[in-house]
């Protein structure tokens, strides 16, 4: 699992499954294109679970929006927990 924190902050979170992730570089893959949004405090994603955990901003940014950027990745959120 690759995870990356901005800072220590209480966000909104998301928590969404994952598929079509093949390897443990598909997981940094995600964080990496979810660190690029502005909004997003932290992410980690588990190749393992097939899940991302986003903590973010909500002001900032939207589930769609965390949903489009992992969707512009190549991959498919199946189901948002959270």
């Amino acid at each position: 699992m690759f995870n990356f924190s901005k800072k220590k902050s209480q966000g909104a979170e998301a928590i969404f499954n994952i598929k079509g992730m093949h390897c443990p570089s598909c997981a940094m893959n995600i964080d990496f294109a979810l660190e690029e949004i502005d909004g997003v405090l932290s992410s980690k994603t588990s190749y393992a679970k097939a899940q991302v955990e986003i903590e973010y901003d909500d002001k900032k940014v939207s589930k769609e929006q965390l949903v489009k950027a992992i969707a512009n990745e190549g991959y498919l959120v199946t189901q948002n927990f959270h």
